[in-house]
Parts: structure tokens; sequence; C-alpha cells
């Protein structure tokens, strides 16, 4: 499927990615951009988009699953970079947040990827 833009100028994620906000990065390739979240919810809390514009989970086809799968391969390592302890004591969380209801905020299809010793803020 192709989507119908690989970048909105109003998104707050792709203008991070395009560089014109700054972040604190934690990884980036060709397709892929993690970086700290700025209101954490845990002492580690990072997020991962994809670099195009997709609005949200909803959204994602067949057509996505490289970048996708390479998303939910690298927040494991990610998360030990970052400082969470390793399975089965320590641990993380992975959110995805799709639509209003399912609580998303910006919609720009993102992943957060949190750890670190309990009891968090939220979550």
């Amino acid at each position: 499927m192709t989507h119908p833009t690989d970048h909105d100028p109003a998104c707050i994620f792709c203008k991070i990615v395009a560089g014109q906000i700054p972040s604190r990065k934690v990884y980036e390739d060709d397709e892929l951009l993690a970086f700290h979240d700025i209101a954490p919810w845990a002492p580690v809390h990072f997020l991962m988009v994809p670099k195009r514009h997709i609005a949200s989970m909803a959204q994602v086809t067949e057509a996505d699953q490289g970048w996708l799968g390479r998303m939910m391969t690298l927040a494991p390592r990610l998360a030990l970079e970052q400082g969470c302890r390793p399975y089965p004591e320590g641990g993380f969380r992975i959110v995805v947040n799709t639509g209003l209801e399912g609580g998303q905020e910006v919609h720009h299809l993102h992943l957060h990827v949190m750890g670190g010793p309990r009891p968090w803020l939220k979550g």
C-alpha cells in the first residue's frame, strides 16, 4: 500500500525526524528513529518512530512488516543499552497507543519503550 504522505509538515515527530526540532537520539537508521521521551513515565522511556509519516497502527499494512518487525526486535537491545535490567528480573514495556480512544496524542505511529525500577508514574 502506498501511504498518503511520507512527511506531514504539521507533525511534531516528522519535524524531529527532519531535524527541525532537537531530540536526544537513542538510535537512527534509514527507516527508523528512536529518541528519549520529553516527559518520561519511567526511568527508561524512549520512543521509536518510522521516519516515514504513518498516522497510527491502524494504517499499517503487510507492506510494513519489515520495518515494523525491526522496531520490535530492536527494542530489547535498545532497552538494555538505555539501562533496563535483563529479563526475567528486569524487563521493559512496549506500548502503542492507537486512535483517540486508544490514548494516542501524536498522530504519527510510535512505540513507547519503558522500563527501570518500579513504581512508575503511569503505566
